[in-house]
């Protein structure tokens, strides 16, 4: 089942898709234009948990930035203000020549995981979203310690619309993936293609600290980045998850 989160009327509803709409506790339908989109969040839980993101994760991707591809998982963190929901605005600041959208599949853990082995570890999910976490380069220290300035910025990670039943995802490593800029397809790749799968990021984490339901982490984006202007519109989507639309205004 797909569930997102919603602004409506003055309050916030948890709803679910319906005919390509949005459909409320109440049973009523609504088109996706009649509502505010929130960044979804795991049933039970009232805020995003913790936010972990991968840098370099695709080998092609390592390859367009001049860099190798790292050993061990090149893995950050984001504070919750930089996320923002589908049909949602993101500011590019004033001077900045190289702001990129990045498409990724982000994994919603399920349940207390702590020491999880790779086998298992599928286990621990609770569903799958759409990010697309914009990178502003001019701001970046190096890739290997990605600042805040660049990953933390205010509403800088479209999150969305939808957050996919686990269940429902029957094979998680095998999604294609792709960016859509101003209508055009700049982005594509699959999950398969990733350096350090789910599992592993899985295990990996766990192994030195406990996930929460509710954390979140992005497991990085393919090749095909171009840059973004004020007024552009992007379309992140991966196949059986969701189409992610963003807006770039000026700051």
């Amino acid at each position: 089942m797909k569930h997102a989160r919603v602004a409506y009327a003055g309050a916030v509803h948890r709803v679910t898709e319906s005919s390509g709409g949005v459909r409320l506790p109440s049973g009523r339908i609504l088109s996706e234009e009649d509502v505010v989109w929130l960044p979804p969040l795991l049933a039970g839980t009232n805020h995003p948990g913790t936010i972990f993101a991968l840098g370099l994760n695709y080998a092609d991707h390592a390859k367009e930035l001049d860099f190798q591809a790292p050993a061990d998982p090149l893995i950050f963190m984001k504070g919750p203000q930089s996320l923002c929901g589908h049909r949602g605005q993101t500011v590019r600041p004033r001077g900045v020549s190289n702001m990129h959208y990045e498409c990724e599949l982000a994994v919603v853990i399920g349940k207390t995981a702590r020491r999880v082995s790779k086998a298992n570890a599928f286990d621990y999910v609770g569903g799958y979203t759409v990010a697309n976490d914009y990178t502003v380069r001019d701001y970046l220290e190096n890739f290997y310690r990605p600042n805040f300035r660049v990953k933390s910025r205010d509403l800088s990670t479209p999150l969305g619309p939808w957050l996919v039943d686990a269940a429902d995802t029957p094979d998680p490593m095998n999604l294609d993936l792709r960016t859509h800029l101003n209508g055009q397809v700049v982005q594509q790749g699959n999950t398969r293609d990733m350096i350090f799968d789910i599992p592993t990021l899985i295990a990996y984490l766990s192994g030195f600290m406990t996930l929460a339901p509710g954390d979140i982490i992005l497991t990085g984006t393919p090749q095909g980045l171009t840059g973004v202007q004020a007024g552009d519109e992007v379309i992140t989507e991966i196949d059986g998850i969701g189409s992610l639309k963003n807006t770039i205004i000026e700051d």
